[in-house]
């Protein structure tokens, strides 16, 4: 059965990604409420004031001023009722093992996916 949530978070800097990325979630009918930003500090801007309250979210790593690990380290220290619930899939076009290993050992990431977002990888996202 494919996931579905409530309110999907989408972090990316490119725009051309985002609205890629936006079709194949809207398409897979992944989300009823998704919500793009194009920076990592505005998104923990949103979730630290509560204005976004999401239950999935697809993060990029590479990001100007705000990396998506270091997205994470602050989202570490956010306080939300359902923080521990929300499932964070890394997406990214890095090859980098590094970047890899690191998405696996962090214990809110369920799971790095390759840019770009396919239906295929969409349907094999692990529950």
């Amino acid at each position: 059965m494919p996931l579905h949530f409530k309110t999907c978070l989408l972090i990316d800097d490119n725009y051309i990604d985002n609205f890629v990325t936006r079709k194949i979630l809207e398409s897979g009918q992944f989300a009823d409420n998704i919500i793009v930003l194009q920076s990592a500090h505005d998104a923990i801007k949103a979730l630290r004031e509560g204005t976004i309250k999401p239950d999935a979210i697809f993060l990029d790593i590479r990001m100007p001023m705000m990396s998506g690990f270091e997205f994470l380290k602050e989202f570490d220290t956010v306080e939300m009722d359902n923080k521990e619930r929300v499932r964070i899939f890394m997406l990214s076009s890095s090859l980098d093992p590094t970047d890899m290993n690191n998405s696996k050992s962090n214990r809110y990431v369920a799971q790095f996916v390759h840019k770009p977002l396919t239906h295929k990888a969409l349907e094999e996202l692990s529950t």
